[in-house]
């Protein structure tokens, strides 16, 4: 076993070094999923470390914990177990294969780990596992088809490697309809041999019937002639045949007077038909309690009594009339039976006096109040456990619930006084894993995008001054990859980089596991997925990622969401009157400009304004930094000085405090696509994704760092699992991807307008008709490998990519011929879209408001299929560095307008001269 774990190994980390760059500085190495940590390795710690021996590579324990001493701690390993670690690294002992191993679980579609010796105490051991796949997030398809092996190797890991398709002879022998000489049964012979079976056991009178996957078409159903040979039929199965007409199934059925149950799944007719043939089949046989698995608005004893396993192919009925065949039930799942009213005489205590454990989810119940719900359970003397959508039919709290039916020992699987205890109102303990699904005819690579989210983990490397834009995304080894999610883990697992030569380009990354229970032989070894992430962190929605969760309770927050957003519309009304102050000085000497931003700099040349190096003597100050009171301090800046920003901007220019301004005031207008701050609205996030999935409309989304820019860290997908684990790598919002853009050409573009503030109360705005086309350089497609490819679906390429220019006229021109639309009406829709942005701010943040500022914005619009523009983004002191290089020509005037003129023209007016009306 041992040998088998670290197989490949080498080969496998030099793929994670080729694709991982470990820069040669000193820096942090930031672990995640956890609480994002940043172990420092200082200078000392990491470059100029003085070794013990002559060799350039660690050799002692002393060496070793003056390198990695932070990084041990962040690692949260006991320090008990740090020498053990030294010792494992410097001589790449990999002997978790003797302690122990993989078992295939879930039928094969996941495996897990167990503890194969004796026993294991608490932080006894340390383990080293490797990394089998490191990689960026835009290279995984990429380095999936073009690294040798590696798609096999992790389709293998992921148990994505087979079919789902079981051999046909193999289904058919399970359900016993192979003849020893595996041939077909005739359905004749089923059926003589069913009459020959009840002959022997009673009075040859057939109640229950099953005729599955038997290839029975329409015209075989006639032929048939059930209800003459078998006239006390109570329950009949015809699931996966061939039936498809209406008319007919409703004819034979109909004549069995005493169906109890009736099965049609998996026929080709319920993929036509309506509740037609429901009502129909209900009408012909009132006796009739369960249709296609679901209750009946008949529903009594007899389909009590089948969930009940008290009624079944041996017994299908009560032997006596007067018997009371559900008094013996003491388990009840009545789970997804689209239950609609459960309030039935059959379902009594009177009727099931030891009823003790009751599962009623998945059912709607939308027929009984909450409580005549509780009243009815309150009944039932002996209920000790029950199963209940949270929120749900009983409620929205799992306390309130305790708290009606005292005689619950557990609910939803977990025990009553712990759920008093931590004052949990949502529980759910019987999740079920997410598994990944694939079809036959599935490539490999496509197979491993899919599910890999269950297995990945994340960190990012960093020095001092910032953390790299782009995350390490990594998959342990086949051993890390068996361990398990518990809430009650008995292991912990945590990244460690190792330097062996004691600075950063030497790192090798490894994952470490150790006990931190008592573990003993043949336990399963867990891990909590989620580490140091608490309910205050959304717990319970991001195990989402891997679990399949109440859909019910994230509807729910989806629609009390959308509820809220329906009342807001707050209407701007200004409380002041124009009174901007001049900037001219009193003296009539030049006004002082103190900025940072070269092309300012460059082109200020008016008269009025002189550039100065010293911030506290300016009397204005253009800066592309945040103007704070740590700054004020450190450079001398007053509050009687011009600022080219406006306070608590960070509403409009960080992405999530933009949704929320827009929400806040306008709700949700068209212009803004539903967006989600997933530190805050996760669960809303995931209720309208299973809205979406439900309701089969599209289900793209893309991820936008709070307040980043140039797209790093942006994703775009439609795997859920992939948005709730990409929080991982930092704060974002999650918006509904424009899937179907406004093309120029075939390509993906959007537009950047400049807009100059001048006062929040009154709004004054000056919106330019100049603006300037982004284009993305690919053809665009919604292709699922093309979300990997930033060239197709993102448009900002003047930062180290092909960066192909386009005049705004020509591009104007060009896209009317190519649409027949007139510009000059998008225009107009986007200056009403951009001043409602504005207006949202001035409404919902009067703090805002400040006489001595002023402030340029760069507004990012895209526009839809329908033309119709959509909010992207707010940019604080856009970079014009473009609109320095390009003539170009207003739209509206046809004035050319020059480089130098322009950038003077930008730079002078945005010194709050009136620039253009808005």
């Amino acid at each position: 076993m041992s040998d088998w774990i670290g197989l490949d190994r080498i080969s496998f980390r030099e793929i994670s070094r080729q694709n991982v760059t470990f820069a040669p500085m000193a820096g942090y190495f930031v672990m995640e999923p956890c609480v994002i940590v940043a172990a420092t390795l200082m200078a000392v710690g990491v470059v100029g470390v003085e070794m013990s021996s002559n060799s350039n590579r660690i050799e002692t324990y002393e060496d070793f914990v003056k390198v990695h001493g932070v990084l041990l701690a962040a690692s949260g390993l006991p320090q008990s177990l740090h020498r053990q670690l030294f010792q494992k690294l410097t001589t790449e002992t990999f002997d978790a294969g003797s302690y122990f191993k993989i078992e295939v679980c879930e039928d094969g579609r996941q495996r897990r780990l167990v503890l194969d010796s004796q026993s294991m105490p608490k932080e006894s051991n340390v383990f080293l596992v490797d990394h089998a796949w490191t990689f960026r997030l835009s290279d995984a398809f990429s380095q999936l088809q073009e690294v040798p092996g590696l798609a096999q190797r992790m389709a293998s890991l992921m148990c994505v490697d087979t079919d789902l398709d079981t051999d046909i002879e193999e289904v058919d022998a399970v359900k016993g309809v192979l003849h020893e000489n595996g041939t077909k049964s005739n359905v004749e012979d089923i059926l003589e041999s069913e009459i020959h079976n009840a002959t022997e056991k009673g009075d040859g009178t057939v109640k229950w019937l099953e005729l599955e996957d038997a290839d029975i078409g329409d015209d075989m159903l006639l032929s048939l002639n059930l209800s003459s040979k078998f006239p006390d039929l109570q329950a009949l199965s015809l699931c996966g045949n061939k039936l498809e007409t209406v008319e007919i199934i409703v004819q034979e059925v109909t004549k069995l007077k005493n169906l109890r149950a009736l099965w049609l799944n998996n026929n080709p007719v319920l993929k036509k038909c309506d509740h037609c043939m429901e009502d129909a089949i209900l009408q012909g046989c009132p006796k009739l309690e369960i249709y296609n698995s679901n209750f009946t608005i008949n529903f009594g004893e007899w389909a009590l009594g089948f969930c009940g396993e008290v009624y079944d192919k041996d017994n299908p009925s009560s032997l006596c009339l007067r018997d009371r065949p559900l008094q013996s039930v003491t388990s009840l799942d009545l789970s997804n039976r689209c239950i609609h009213n459960l309030v039935n005489k059959a379902f009594s205590p009177a009727e099931m006096p030891s009823l003790s454990h009751l599962n009623i989810r998945g059912n709607p119940l939308e027929q009984n109040s909450v409580r005549e719900l509780l009243e009815v359970l309150k009944g039932f003397p002996c209920l000790q456990s029950l199963g209940v959508d949270i929120p749900g039919p009983l409620g929205e709290s799992a306390i309130e619930i305790l708290e009606s039916l005292p005689t619950l020992c557990t609910l939803n699987g977990v025990t009553a006084s712990k759920i008093l205890e931590e004052g949990k109102h949502v529980i759910d303990s019987m999740l079920q894993p997410r598994l990944p699904e694939w079809s036959a005819d599935q490539p490999l690579a496509d197979r491993v995008l899919s599910a890999m989210w269950l297995y990945l983990m994340t960190y990012r490397l960093a020095n001092e001054e910032k953390i790299d834009e782009t995350s390490v995304w990594y998959v342990m080894d086949e051993l890390g990859s068996a361990v398990r999610h518990s809430d009650e883990p008995n292991f912990r697992v945590a990244p460690f980089l190792f330097m062996p030569e004691g600075k950063l380009s030497s790192a090798v990354s490894f994952s470490i596991l150790w006990p931190i229970q008592n573990v003993y032989k043949s336990d399963e070894c867990t891990r909590d997925f989620l580490y140091g992430i608490g309910e205050d962190k959304q717990r319970s929605a991001r195990l989402t990622a891997w679990f399949h969760t109440p859909q019910s309770y994230f509807i729910n927050e989806y629609e009390k969401h959308c509820q809220k957003l329906q009342f807001k519309s707050l209407s701007y009304t200004p409380t002041k009157s124009s009174n901007t102050e001049s900037l001219h000085r009193s003296d009539g000497c030049a006004s002082r400009v103190y900025t940072d931003i070269p092309y300012v700099e460059e082109f200020l040349t008016r008269t009025e304004f002189v550039i100065t190096t010293e911030p506290k003597d300016a009397d204005i100050i253009w800066t592309s930094l945040q103007v704070d009171e740590d700054m004020k301090k450190a450079t001398g800046i007053t509050d009687q000085q011009y600022v080219n920003q406006f306070p608590f901007e960070s509403c409009l220019v960080m992405k999530h405090h933009l949704a929320e301004t827009v929400q806040k005031a306008h709700g949700s207008p068209e212009w803004l696509q539903p967006t989600y701050n997933l530190e805050t609205h996760l669960p809303q996030l995931i209720g309208d994704y299973y809205v979406r999935k439900r309701d089969g409309l599209n289900n793209l989304w893309i991820l936008k760092p709070w307040n980043m820019a140039r797209t790093i860290d942006t994703s775009v997908t439609d795997d859920l699992s992939a948005v709730i684990r990409l929080m991982e790598t930092g704060p974002k919002i999650c918006q509904k991807y424009i899937e179907f853009p406004a093309l120029f050409q075939g390509r993906k573009f959007d537009l950047r307008y400049i807009v100059l503030v001048r006062s929040m109360d009154p709004l004054e705005i000056f919106l330019s008709d100049v603006f300037w086309v982004r284009l993305a350089n690919n053809p665009y497609s919604l292709d699922k490998h093309s979300f990997f490819e930033y060239e197709t679906h993102f448009t900002v390429m003047n930062y180290g990519r092909k960066f192909n220019h386009m005049n705004t006229p020509d591009f104007v021109r060009e896209f009317e011929v190519e649409h027949q639309v007139k510009w000059l009406e998008i225009h107009q829709r986007v200056k009403n879209t951009i001043r409602s942005v504005f207006e949202a701010a001035a409404v919902a943040h009067p703090e805002m408001h400040s006489s001595k500022s002023r402030a340029m914005y760069g507004v990012d619009i895209m526009l839809d299929s329908s033309f119709q523009p959509k909010l992207l983004e707010v940019t604080y002191c856009p970079d014009c560095t473009r609109a320095c290089k390009y003539d170009t020509e207003a739209l509206v005037t046809g004035e050319v307008v020059k480089v130098a003129e322009s950038i003077t023209e930008v730079a002078n007016s945005s010194m709050f001269v009136v620039w253009f009306a808005a």
